[in-house]
């Protein structure tokens, strides 16, 4: 749906009050590919010409549950950033506990370019993927400013192996990696859910109009223009080791294009400048803490790329992946 229509009375009448003098709201288009939200693109015309807006809404009741802290977080990220040279969106406005709309919801600018999910070009991607990582770690915050710990997705007692796995010790023996206490690590600025579903690329051609899912759109291939034009979902924002951010992306790409992709983000991350754990036992531990986290079979992440086309991700695929990723980390990391 492409009119005003597809907008709640109570939110459109929110958004119109953010608006500048003159300008109109015209069009309202469902994006898809998002989990934990509700995303929508709203398109604006004034005096000044035609913009756009990205509107996420917390829908589900734990998201709404959750919603005051997630949405405060994400504003206050949003105008932190502001001041960086990251890819993020400009904040304009936020009403985290459905003050004035039906539900929670943050109004941000729209950023350009598109999700890339597709296995052609995912390597290069990758690439782009690692240098943009570093940069976001370095964002300079006052002590006063600093975004809360980082929280962990899983503990050994909640971890479920794939059903039906012929390799019950492998899991037995991640999980015990994760017994032990967290390693001690510097802390930086973390993004904490960045991964391929949360950055938009552009073509140097101009590609990517913000027209599509997320607060951006799907597109397939990349050519040797491609760039990175946006970061998106800042609601995880935490304090703690670059490990876990890498651990995290790597999770995402061996489960969307195999494990070797995977496996080689780390080296990327640390050839463009990032810096990881020295001690390989360390980075062992962040890395299992993510991909645990996603047993049996990453369906839950999985249900929005297949949204975005890649209806290849079954789970019986996305369990083999991520019990042979597994397997590949013991191997690297494990002595």
């Amino acid at each position: 749906m492409n009119d005003i229509r597809g907008l709640p009375e109570a939110a459109r009448r929110w958004v119109e009050r953010q608006l500048a003098d003159g300008e109109r709201l015209v069009g309202v288009t469902p994006l898809r590919g998002g989990w934990s939200s509700e995303m929508r693109r709203l398109d604006v015309d004034g005096p000044g010409g035609r913009r756009s807006l990205a509107l996420r809404s917390f829908v589900k009741p734990f998201f709404v549950r959750h919603a005051e802290g997630l949405l405060c977080r994400e504003a206050d990220v949003l105008r932190l950033l502001g001041r960086t040279g990251v890819p993020a969106a400009e904040l304009v406005a936020v009403d985290p506990v459905a003050e004035h709309c039906e539900y929670p919801s943050l109004l941000m600018s729209l950023l350009p370019g598109t999700v890339r999910l597709d296995d052609e070009g995912a390597g290069r991607r990758a690439g782009l993927l690692a240098r943009q990582l570093p940069d976001v770690h370095r964002v300079a915050v006052a002590e006063a400013e600093r975004p809360r710990p980082y929280q962990a997705w899983t503990s050994p007692e909640r971890v479920t192996p794939p059903t039906g796995t012929g390799r019950p010790e492998l899991w037995a023996r991640a999980v015990d990696v994760i017994r032990r206490e967290p390693p001690a690590y510097d802390g930086c600025f973390l993004h904490r859910d960045f991964h391929p579903c949360n950055v938009l690329f552009s073509d140097g051609d101009g590609d990517g109009d913000g027209d599509g899912e997320r607060n951006g759109g799907a597109a397939v291939g990349g050519g040797a223009g491609l760039w990175i034009s946006g970061v998106v979902d800042w609601v995880e924002t935490s304090w703690g080791p670059a490990d876990l951010d890498v651990a995290h992306c790597s999770t995402m790409l061996a489960l969307l294009h195999g494990v070797p992709v995977g496996m080689a983000f780390a080296d990327l991350y640390e050839a463009a400048g990032g810096n990881l754990a020295d001690d390989p036992a360390d980075h062992l531990y962040w890395r299992l803490l993510d991909a645990l986290g996603y047993a049996p079979d990453a369906e839950k992440v999985a249900t929005g790329w297949r949204e975005l086309g890649r209806t290849d991700l079954t789970p019986s695929v996305l369990a083999g992946r991520l019990e042979a990723y597994v397997q590949a980390l013991l191997e690297r990391y494990g002595g």
